[in-house]
């Protein structure tokens, strides 16, 4: 297994197929101390493994469905209600 320092001070472990098989507690330590591990198999990489919590976080501002209804006439709470009706309404 071999350790390379990143950018941004963030750590990074390489690890084969193998070393999944043979060493995963090293492999299990490794993303505990919020390390990704790179997967190697005959020396060409075939996924990473990130720590969970690594997902990218956006602001509820940029997030696509914000605002969408802001020409709406009708308030949150109408909307909400023509959501909430039953089918048989709609008939």
């Amino acid at each position: 297994m071999h350790i390379l320092p990143i950018q941004n001070l963030e750590r990074e472990m390489k690890a084969t197929v193998l070393d999944l098989r043979y060493k995963m507690n090293e492999v299990l330590k490794a993303l505990d101390k919020r390390e990704k591990v790179t997967l190697l198999y005959h020396g060409r990489v075939k996924g990473t493994i990130y720590p969970e919590g690594e997902k990218e976080r956006i602001k509820v501002e940029d997030h696509p469905f914000f605002g969408m209804n802001a020409r709406e006439d009708r308030s949150v709470s109408q909307q909400m209600e023509a959501l909430r009706r039953s089918r048989s309404d709609a008939v």
